[in-house]
């Protein structure tokens, strides 16, 4: 069985979005919900390929479909925890991005939560795989860390 992986750190993302948590996101146990931090995940990706990218998500030609995700928890958080998510891509294709988040407890260090999300982008009416338009590749690559941008399919 191997070790479980230490959670990441602030150092490992480029970009940063605040969050705040709602009283209706503690589930039973006092702790924000498992499913909440999907919810951020898919936050901090919109806000960064709207602002960054270009993406207009209601009128553009060209639109993100979430294909897998995944959460590793390391401790949790509750209301009135501030949170801050953290945004890095892995991996960019011609038509798909890899991306981490980080989910942190205010100013800590340290990962409360650990995130993967892939989007395969899409012309919006036929619904078929597209090569990502120029401005959102270049955003995406701006948080692009380790593998090189490949240019290939996922």
């Amino acid at each position: 069985m191997s070790a479980r992986p230490s959670p990441p750190r602030r150092g490992d993302f480029r970009y940063f979005q605040t969050i705040a948590t709602r009283w209706m996101d503690n589930d039973i146990y006092g702790h924000v919900n498992n499913v909440v931090y999907y919810s951020y995940f898919d936050t901090v990706i919109a806000r960064y390929l709207m602002e960054e990218g270009g993406l207009d998500p209601w009128r553009g030609e060209v639109v993100g479909f979430a294909v897998e995700s995944g959460c590793r928890y390391f401790r949790p958080l509750a209301f009135p925890d501030p949170v801050v998510a953290g945004l890095r891509v892995a991996r960019l294709g011609n038509s798909s991005v890899t991306y981490e988040i980080g989910i942190f407890r205010g100013g800590e260090e340290e990962a409360r939560a650990a995130g993967r999300f892939v989007h395969v982008f899409v012309d919006r009416r036929s619904e078929r795989p597209v090569s990502l338009p120029a401005p959102l590749r270049r955003a995406l690559a701006r948080l692009l860390v380790g593998e090189a941008a490949d240019g290939g399919e996922r």
